[in-house]
């Protein structure tokens, strides 16, 4: 249960410093896990970012302040990351729904943000397919993008949507999903929408040539429509096979989506036997 341990206590420690300045580094170092995995892997448990998760715990806790107690607003706003009443009443009325002064002049009321607490409970029951693949190093090609971590949830679907609606396809089919952190840290990592390496398209403008090194990958079968499909076991992956993994863990800053042809499905990448792959480079323990 290493994986959810580290999680709980990642929490915890947040909860005992949210008023310092969090770095997403600090707080994976602290529970020795790189921040490629540890951000990939808490946004698939909670279903935000860290980051997100931070900023909600804060503004849930100023609102209770600007509530309950008559402390300036600009010394609440300075006190929870803050610099100015402006940025402070943007972010507070996004979150809230109502304006710090109106809160204080009207009793409007304010939304409760609380704390995660990881539980335990019986899950799984279910045999989950994988299988341990060493591959030597392949070259990809394909169209390259960074992102920061704590926008990437909603970024990286709106690079897919643009790749398709501008008909780069026919370019680059979208073979692979590639994210890439070969650091293992840091506050961002490269995306690439790519497909195998071919001469012909060596060049090509707007494109980058990658090579992924060597690695034994565990790779995950998905069937069903995409993305839900492929989003689901992503999450089991972190919330159960990783977990309770005796023998494997994370080796690198990859992680792969392969996507078949959906030409091949009748109804593409939403038929229901639609397949997809995930692969993760591990290493024994």
């Amino acid at each position: 249960m290493e994986w959810i341990e580290s999680i709980r206590e990642a929490i915890s420690y947040i909860e005992d410093n949210i008023l310092e300045d969090l770095s997403i580094e600090e707080i994976a170092c602290r529970v020795n896990i790189s921040p490629f995995y540890f951000q990939k892997g808490f946004g698939m448990l909670c279903g935000y970012s860290l980051s997100e998760y931070i900023k909600r715990r804060r503004l849930s806790l100023a609102g209770s302040e600007v509530s309950s107690t008559d402390g300036k607003i600009i010394d609440i706003a300075m006190k929870y990351g803050y610099d100015s009443p402006d940025s402070f009443t943007k972010a507070f009325t996004r979150f809230h729904g109502v304006t710090p002064s109106a809160v204080r002049k009207e009793g409007a009321m304010i939304k409760s943000f609380v704390a995660l607490r990881i539980k335990f409970s019986l899950e799984g029951g279910y045999v989950m397919d994988y299988k341990i693949v060493e591959k030597d190093e392949f070259k990809v090609i394909g169209a390259s993008k960074k992102f920061k971590y704590e926008s990437a949830l909603m970024e990286v679907p709106s690079f897919w949507n643009d790749h398709i609606s501008q008909g780069k396809l026919k370019d680059i089919c979208g073979m692979y999903g590639i994210n890439i952190d070969e650091e293992m840290g840091g506050n961002e990592f490269e995306y690439l929408i790519a497909e195998d390496y071919s001469k012909e398209k060596d060049g090509m403008e707007g494109y980058i040539v990658k090579t992924i090194p060597k690695y034994t990958w565990a790779i995950f079968p998905c069937y069903g429509p995409s993305p839900q499909a492929i989003q689901e076991i992503n999450k089991k992956i972190f919330s159960e096979w990783l977990p309770n993994e005796r023998e494997y863990t994370i080796s690198a800053g990859y992680n792969i989506e392969m996507y078949s042809d959906p030409s091949n499905y009748e109804k593409g990448i939403l038929d229901k036997n639609y397949y997809s792959e995930i692969w993760i480079p591990v290493k024994k323990k």
